[in-house]
């Protein structure tokens, strides 16, 4: 009989405290769109066939509970294309609906680390991967050994 044993690459479990992947967030256009970016290179992150989710964008005058619907939905496409937990974002929005989107993404576990008005980032795909690159730049590190 052979035995053989599964662990962590490096022997540990990793650590449930530290902290999850930082995504970028489009709420301009009728669908949301999500990025992230990693080493400074941004990619749209997508479903996969049959995990579809839909990021159907509520009117601006939604109640808060509409918004932390998608952003739960936004928050579980991340998770699913990056295998990991997703805990910060950069959301492009318009700014007159900063406090109930504030609301929304904390309720959604998202900690929005800046919501940048849509006229502040060129028009396009571009605002999602640049959204990505800055939650990229803003999200917290872990810590590394002294």
């Amino acid at each position: 009989m052979k035995l053989f044993q599964i662990e962590e690459p490096d022997g540990s479990p990793a650590d449930p405290d530290a902290p999850g992947a930082a995504i970028g967030i489009d709420i301009t256009r009728p669908q949301a769109e999500v990025a992230v970016a990693i080493g400074g290179n941004a990619a749209v992150l997508a479903d996969r066939d049959g995990f579809e989710v839909d990021l159907t964008v509520p009117s601006p005058t939604a109640a808060t509970a509409e918004w932390q619907a998608l952003l739960e939905r936004v928050r579980l496409r991340a998770e699913r294309a990056l295998a990991r937990p997703v805990t910060h974002a950069v959301l492009v929005a318009d700014m007159s609906s900063a406090e109930r989107l504030e609301a929304a993404a904390a309720a959604a576990q998202l900690l929005l680390l800046r919501i940048v008005p849509p006229d502040q980032i060129a028009d396009g795909q571009g605002r999602v991967l640049a959204a990505a690159s800055l939650a990229e730049d803003l999200a917290p590190r872990i810590a590394g050994p002294e």
